[in-house]
């Protein structure tokens, strides 16, 4: 094997993974008339690392699900300036992030498991750096 290849290999698998600064938990919250809301907790692992209000989080369900629609507004048609964590408006994550979705059309009644991800930009106060996460979330939905 090349060993520029396996050197580069090597790195690629011992290297630290980077540190997770969120856990996130998802629920379906049903409304009326077939709408309801996907709620999103952020627990964060250092209370210097915040959620950017704007660009908000976002959520993508899992094509492959047929539970739910997708009812958010478009993201907005001009790209946000790169958050700065010294001017930032950051979410309170004492409360979760609220999704509207609704019912597809022909959701059969039962338990179905959804997931979906949800992209969200963050901040170090302390540090002076801002990033893109992305996580992978997954949640029952009963429908009577």
């Amino acid at each position: 094997m090349d060993p520029v290849l396996l050197a580069t290999l090597a790195l690629v698998l011992l290297a630290p993974a980077p540190p997770k600064h969120f856990d996130l938990t998802a629920t379906y919250e049903a409304g009326n008339k077939r709408q309801g809301t996907v709620a999103v907790q952020f627990k964060g692992s250092d209370p210097d690392v915040v959620v950017n209000e704007q660009p908000g989080p976002r959520l993508a369900l899992d094509p492959a699900q047929t539970v739910l629609v997708d009812k958010q507004p478009p993201p907005g048609r001009v790209a946000p300036a790169p958050p700065d964590p010294k001017d930032g408006k950051y979410l309170d994550l004492g409360r979760p992030v609220v999704f509207p979705v609704a019912l597809a059309p022909g959701a059969v009644r039962g338990d179905h498991p959804v997931r979906g991800k949800v992209t969200y930009f963050y901040c170090s106060k302390r540090e002076g750096w801002c990033r893109k996460g992305t996580a992978e979330i997954a949640f029952p939905i009963a429908i009577p």
